[in-house]
């Protein structure tokens, strides 16, 4: 087996944990917390924790332009290049630490000037700050991105993955003490501070150890870098402004037209349909790093054959999960909403159909981060998005549930379309031969690995 089908299998696995920990992390604590504060309490903590929660976006831009930038460098061969652009990365993370740092203690500030904490249960000084610390928390992650892309580079996606795993396990062990502890809301904000430092400290040593890079090159802060990094960081900025226009948006206009009883139906309609992109999201997580670290080195066949076997796997599991919803999925959702909510069956089958155009776009898209190209995709996003959402207050009104669920499959659609071959022309693949030559390699990696199973065997 290559080194590139061992890494994507490991990076693979490693996600399939992480999936779990982000579960478990979502879940696990929730009864600990309603016992030891109560349910009242604990719904004003989730209320205060919206604001490090809006603030913690701001990550998606700059540290995720800054990793891309770097790991493209690298694997080029321009090492002195990714030197500078991880020099100038910390840079301008830790400016935007600062920004945001100043932007929340006027927050807290006007909030506290309006009296806001005085009208909770939760009492004004562990508010605000419980508040402070879990958004310094928060603010130091925003470093991960740029350590991550030391392993990336090094062709250690896995284990990184893996120690991220191990950060949200942390946080879940930290909380739960602090809770079995009897400590409050600042008590657990700390234990959250404490891992993420602790942990930061350690990620960025053991990732400067295993590229080690820095051992040889100095690097220098860059204003050209800096300029690029700043103005990728913004077009990845605008990817939450089309998921948040299309998610909320969406939502929004249902709520206008058919009132809250359908947005309920609607959302976890959305929600269930939308469980086999979770795998979707395993196979993008698993082929990204690889994908990069290829089209970084100018090993253009590699990438192409890592996409077209990525966009066929994709297919695959959206074929085989759209016809297991579309036999089962009624049934389970009658059983998981109780039989309260009534929707009609055509309403269920066109989301099951979007499941198949959403595996055409979002593997796809994985493409323009690999090549550090945001705006593109983020265009297309905003732009899809806003008629997706004016489709769904026009379909709503004349045909209830079944046109909500047109509107929302029509953003699938649309990007199915658009994007597609727009990759394809960005990765020099013929769109025909990403069917028939990605059948060849997924024939060729089973062969390969029903060959490793007889040696075991």
């Amino acid at each position: 087996m290559s080194k590139v089908k061992k890494n994507i299998l490991k990076n693979g696995i490693a996600t399939v944990f992480q999936k779990g920990i982000k579960v478990l992390q979502q879940l696990f604590l929730v009864p600990f917390f309603i016992t030891a504060w109560g349910a009242a309490y604990y719904g004003e903590w989730l209320t205060l924790t919206i604001i490090p929660s809006v603030i913690a976006f701001s990550d998606l831009g700059f540290g995720t332009a800054a990793a891309n930038s770097f790991v493209l460098a690298y694997a080029s061969g321009d090492k002195q290049k990714a030197a500078n652009i991880s020099k100038s990365g910390i840079f301008i993370i830790t400016i935007m630490i600062t920004l945001a740092v100043l932007i929340s203690i006027a927050a807290i500030v006007i909030l506290g000037e309006f009296n806001v904490f005085e009208k909770s249960l939760i009492q004004k000084e562990d508010a605000i700050w419980a508040v402070s610390i879990l958004i310094l928390a928060r603010l130091l992650a925003f470093y991960s991105q740029l350590i991550e892309s030391y392993y990336r580079a090094a062709q250690k996606a896995a284990l990184s993955i893996n120690l991220l795993t191990i950060r949200a396990a942390l946080n879940i062990g930290a909380g739960l003490l602090v809770l079995l502890l009897g400590y409050g809301i600042v008590g657990f904000a700390l234990s959250q501070l404490i891992v993420i430092f602790c942990f930061n400290i350690f990620y960025f040593i053991k990732g400067r150890s295993v590229i080690g890079l820095f051992k040889t090159h100095q690097g220098q802060r860059d204003k050209q870098e800096l300029k690029v990094i700043t103005n990728k960081g913004l077009g990845y900025l605008m990817s939450p402004v089309w998921q948040a226009l299309y998610f909320q948006g969406s939502t929004f206009a249902i709520r206008i037209v058919l009132g809250p009883e359908a947005v309920a139906v609607f959302n976890t309609v959305r929600t269930l349909s939308r469980s086999v992109n979770q795998l979707l999201n395993i196979i993008s997580s698993s082929i990204f790093p690889e994908l990069q670290f290829e089209i970084g080195a100018g090993n253009i066949k590699k990438a192409q054959k890592i996409f077209r076997v990525a966009i066929f796997s994709s297919l695959l599991v959206a074929f085989v999960g759209a016809l297991f919803l579309a036999f089962f999925g009624l049934w389970f959702y009658k059983i998981w909403t109780h039989n309260e909510l009534d929707l009609p069956p055509l309403m269920w089958y066109i989301f099951v159909i979007g499941i198949l155009f959403n595996a055409f776009w979002w593997t796809a898209s994985v493409a323009y981060k690999a090549v550090n190209k945001p705006y593109q995709f983020a265009i297309l996003g905003v732009v899809c998005a806003a008629i997706s959402v004016i489709v769904t207050y026009f379909a709503s009104s004349y045909i209830g549930l079944t046109g909500a669920a047109i509107g929302s499959v029509t953003l699938d659609v649309l990007m199915a379309v658009l994007i597609m071959p727009r990759v394809c022309k960005l990765l020099n693949i013929n769109a025909w031969d990403l069917f028939t030559h990605g059948w060849e390699d997924i024939k060729e990696i089973f062969g390969t690995f029903l060959k490793k199973i007889k040696k075991i065997a």
